[in-house]
């Protein structure tokens, strides 16, 4: 409970625009979770936003999938 708003706490942290959440029903514990984001303003760079996110308690994998 709470980890998708620690994920989102970091985007908002960091000035990285929620464009779209999409989530596939959890099983074994574990759910996907794809967020696209707008990261023109963002105020780290993409490597030290994506080591935050591996960092965060729960967060399995962290990846950019297009760019």
């Amino acid at each position: 409970p709470g980890m998708l708003n620690n994920i989102l706490s970091i985007f908002a942290q960091y000035k990285a625009n929620i464009m779209t959440i999409n989530s596939i029903v959890p099983t074994n514990g574990c759910a996907v979770v794809t967020i696209s984001a707008e990261t023109m303003d963002l105020a780290i760079s993409l490597e030290e936003l994506l080591r935050l996110l591996y960092a965060t308690t729960g967060v399995i994998k962290a990846e950019i999938l297009a760019g």
